[in-house]
């Protein structure tokens, strides 16, 4: 097959041309002092797009999706050339500036879409849940612990033994086991499971003794240790701010398991279209850092990376941030008198795909423990009392955080769920701009559930960009209704009210929050709004398919400041893209979870490929 020949049903390319890649990477490897991004919005220079670079590819014979603008906007064909898109339009206009000799790819019927941009997930966090036992759908304990038995098999010597996705809610038994349940496992060992949303979990008695959880330990700030009735010994779980405080105490992944978790993580990024991930809240575990470190050494990742710090690490962050940006800058000179005079410029650089692009401020919980500036209709279980859920930081913390880097380009994001946290957050960045004056800081609200619209009124003015869990609607719809009523369930995620006042707002998974990161289940849920039980919370708030599609792309692209360069099929952008199944503004909207990923390209490199 000559080069100008269809390639038929996204075929690979040409065992002639898989030898010219393996030899212009091995030279670019021999040739790259570094591989650094000068910019957000300026492409990477990494091996393997150099090795795409002698190449031209023409995708047509399919739906090509821009994303650029309000409305739909299709494309007969698109052209690559170095990692960017180098036309876009009809065939002829495409084929003419491809020029003689380009590799033609026939989308035969599939759709081609911009890369799908992670606004908020835990890419390093997931791998790092790959290596541990899977808990998820777990029907009682006694599955529970058969499956961390099972697991446990497994654990090397020295090891926790861990598992991840369990919900209370979802047990028999409807609670967290208890550390005596955990001891079944092994009396030993320390073993800690933490449930789907993160924010909850249990300890063993080994692993409480030895991250020193007594009787006399007191309840920190934003969370806490279940007591055994009676006394103040630990019974075993624990939420918020006592479960971090464990989980941090975890040994480090090292060796190949350090490799094999990250390259996990981002495998199953783009397994789901995703050529931008995020790890929101780096330093849940201690070693966090030497893992995004030895991937940058190392070279493992084949998707971006975008970091942001968990607040109490931020100084760390930047540290490892700035000694990577010394030992990989090509004129270290200058760029590291620049991070000495402002360090927070660090996220100025993509190096070795990875950015350090924010910091994350907790403001509040997860469903049960959600900030509220009125009571939970109906209370979770364990809450007695007027409950209104959990403040977990000081406003003068998230004040001095906005003080601090207001001005400069590290963007704060803050997770948030009622409207008691969300006033938080205003308050905060209100006193930063009168105290600094307005910046296009792009502050980001995660979850954002419920804001009233006084609140909405007010982010508008600040700039903040809410990025919605909208899967949450589909398993926690219905726990939302009874807690928190129907009122503010209705108006949870209010993503139409946003889009019908032209306000910039994103869909995130949160994974593994979320079992999986799929981008498309999403964009159906943002569109359908439908829970397990089938009920619709918030109609509403629904959203067009192309409107959510635009949340993954174009405004997700926005919010993390890289509208430059990813987010819509345009001419100069990164060529990031995806080649679907079919068309989500096409086919029946209760359908759109069901669309296959088929293809997904970094810079015009196939990262992932469906099997047939």
């Amino acid at each position: 097959m000559t080069q100008n020949q269809t390639v038929r049903e996204l075929m690979p390319l040409t065992s002639i041309s898989r030898r010219a890649i393996v030899l212009i990477t091995t030279m670019a490897l021999l040739l790259a002092v570094a591989c650094s991004r000068k910019d957000a919005d300026t492409a990477s220079t990494d091996a393997v797009a150099v090795a795409n670079a002698a190449i031209t590819t023409v995708y047509a014979g399919g739906d090509i999706l821009t994303m650029a603008g309000r409305e739909p906007a299709y494309a007969e064909a698109l052209a690559v050339r170095e990692g960017k898109i180098l036309a876009v339009g009809t065939r002829a206009e495409v084929d003419k500036a491809a020029g003689a000799g380009a590799t033609q790819v026939d989308l035969a019927g599939k759709t081609l879409v911009p890369g799908f941009i992670d606004t908020h997930g835990h890419m390093v966090y997931f791998g790092k849940n790959l290596m541990d036992a899977d808990l998820v759908g777990s029907a009682n304990l006694a599955e529970l612990l058969t499956r961390l038995k099972k697991h446990a098999e497994t654990v090397p010597k020295g090891a926790w033994i861990v598992g991840f996705g369990y919900k209370a809610a979802g047990l028999a038994e409807n609670r967290t086991p208890t550390a005596a349940e955990l001891d079944q496992v092994s009396a030993n060992r320390p073993v800690m499971i933490v449930d789907s949303s993160g924010h909850l979990g249990s300890a063993n008695s080994a692993l409480l003794k030895l991250a020193g959880v007594t009787a006399d330990t007191p309840d920190p700030e934003g969370g806490n240790f279940t007591r055994k009735e009676g006394s103040r010994e630990p019974l075993g779980p624990m939420e918020e701010t006592a479960l971090n405080a464990v989980r941090a105490q975890r040994p480090a992944f090292t060796g190949e398991l350090a490799d094999r978790a990250m390259k996990a993580g981002a495998a199953e990024w783009a397994k789901h279209g995703q050529t931008t991930a995020q790890d929101c809240g780096l330093g849940l575990g201690n070693d966090d850092i030497d893992l995004v470190l030895n991937a940058i050494e190392k070279k493992l990742l084949p998707i971006d990376l975008y970091i942001c710090a968990k607040d109490s690490i931020t100084d760390q962050v930047l540290e490892a941030a700035y000694g990577v940006s010394r030992a990989y800058a090509t004129d270290e000179a200058g760029v590291a008198q620049k991070l000495l005079d402002k360090r927070p410029d660090l996220n100025k650089s993509y190096i070795n795909r990875v950015r350090m692009g924010g910091v994350k401020y907790w403001l509040d919980g997860s469903l049960d423990t959600a900030w509220f500036t009125q009571p939970y209709t109906n209370n979770p279980p364990g809450k007695t009392g007027i409950y209104s859920g959990f403040q977990q930081i000081p406003d003068e913390v998230l004040q001095a955080a906005f003080d601090r880097f207001w001005t400069s380009d590290i963007q704060i994001n803050m997770h948030m769920n009622g409207d008691a946290a969300v006033e938080q957050a205003l308050r905060a960045i209100e006193k930063a701009i009168e105290k600094h004056g307005m910046r296009d800081h792009r502050p980001v609200f995660i979850h954002g559930t419920y804001m009233r619209p006084d609140q909405i009124e007010r982010m508008k003015k600040v700039g903040a960009i809410p990025t919605f869990l909208s899967a949450g609607i589909v398993t926690a719809g219905d726990g939302v209704l009874r807690l928190w009523g129907a009122e503010r369930a209705n108006k949870a995620a209010a993503a139409n009210t946003l889009e019908k006042l032209g306000l910039p707002w994103t869909l995130s998974h949160d994974a593994p929050v979320t079992p999986s990161p799929s981008v498309l289940a999403l964009v159906d849920a943002a569109v359908n709004r439908r829970t397990a039980s089938g009920s619709v919370i918030g109609p509403d708030e629904r959203v067009t398919p192309y409107a959510a599609l635009g949340a993954v792309t174009r405004s997700a692209a926005y919010q993390i400041k890289e509208d430059k360069s990813k987010g819509t099929l345009e001419v100069g952008k990164l060529a990031d893209m995806v080649v679907l199944s079919a068309n989500p503004l096409k086919v029946d909207p209760a359908t759109i979870k069901d669309i296959q990923v088929v293809r997904t390209f970094k810079e015009g490199v196939t990262v992932y490929e469906a099997k047939p």
